[in-house]
């Protein structure tokens, strides 16, 4: 583990400062729980402390302690906009580019303040003067929980800011199951039960609590899904009629694209959600093993993300993008070269 030298950070954070603590757009449990846990334990220091997301975060997040005193940027621009500008330090979480805030990344980009990074995807932008950055990492919240310690913060950690760290191990590492969880994973999830998050309910409130539209969408993406067993590929697709007609909300997709490497011999899986309204394709790929969707988003879809892990997105047709999705796939000799 390589933490940076916190002396510079630390000493800009004294009783009174004035702290933004920022997710990516359409922040997710890991987003939201770093940022959340953070911004209690900073709180504890006497630090004036505000949570402003770029827009709302999903519903079934709605449980989060903190998640209600959010400040939405897409909904209370002008309030957000005064606090960004009257800050003196902001943490970016979980992301490690400004564009990843849509339009809140060019206030970001103006701000005079310090700004600190804490964060585990590739290829990291260098706008922060404190850079956290380990691909190896499991989670932010992980990374959020170990910064804390070597600033000797750890003391401030209580149920509340248990509960989100918690929420982003879990999150992230898919119930502690993919390739970035370590032993020292479970190690911090133990501190974090001890400390009082409560590790089964917080299992419920994520994932027991899904409304009939989540599971239709579900059932629907499945089965429409193609299976291309020759480049040992899943794709799934969802188009804006069929968010339409289940009456769709945010999160209601989320993990989907997780069910096509449950088939045997499946490398590869993606899905493809049309939304209209934003005139997008989004994509999301999952991957095992040694192949890159990171490489594959960031080449091809404006995207990226980790090895296993990665977003993009599309501004052509639902149709042509899944076409050329698959174009792309032919010609990749990893996936479809030994068959």
């Amino acid at each position: 583990m390589n933490i940076p030298h916190q002396k510079d950070l630390l000493n800009q954070l004294t009783p009174g400062t004035k702290v933004i603590v920022v997710p990516h757009r359409n922040p997710d449990g890991d987003a939201l729980g770093s940022c959340l846990g953070l911004a209690g334990v900073l709180r504890k220091t006497g630090c004036i402390v505000d949570v402003i997301s770029p827009n709302a975060g999903p519903y079934f997040l709605n449980w989060m302690p903190g998640f209600n005193d959010l400040l939405i940027y897409e909904e209370q621009t002008q309030a957000c906009m005064s606090l960004i500008e009257s800050a003196q330090v902001i943490f970016t979480l979980d992301f490690n580019d400004l564009s990843r805030t849509g339009i809140m990344g060019d206030q970001l980009s103006k701000s005079k303040a310090y700004m600190a990074m804490i964060d585990h995807h590739e290829s990291p932008a260098d706008y922060a003067q404190y850079m956290y950055t380990d691909t190896a990492m499991s989670s932010t919240c992980e990374m959020v929980f170990h910064f804390v310690q070597q600033a000797q913060l750890g003391q401030h950690i209580d149920r509340d800011i248990a509960q989100c760290l918690y929420t982003g191990l879990v999150t992230d590492t898919g119930s502690f199951k993919f390739s970035h969880t370590t032993p020292t994973t479970h190690r911090v999830a133990a501190s974090l039960i001890e400390s009082g998050a409560p590790n089964q309910q917080i299992h419920e409130l994520i994932f027991d609590q899904n409304k009939p539209s989540k599971l239709a969408l579900l059932g629907l993406a499945l089965h429409k899904m193609e299976v291309i067993r020759s480049c040992k590929t899943a794709i799934l697709h969802l188009s804006q009629d069929d968010l339409d007609l289940h009456d769709h909300q945010k999160g209601d997709t989320e993990g989907i694209v997780n069910y096509g490497l449950s088939l045997e011999g499946i490398v590869l899986s993606v899905i493809f959600i049309e939304h209209k309204h934003e005139g997008l394709i989004k994509i999301s790929f999952r991957s095992q093993g040694s192949f890159s969707v990171n490489d594959l988003a960031r080449k091809h879809f404006e995207g990226g993300g980790h090895r296993n892990a990665a977003g993009g997105k599309s501004t052509e047709s639902l149709e042509k993008t899944i076409e050329r999705f698959k174009s792309i796939l032919l010609s990749t000799e990893e996936l479809c070269g030994t068959n």
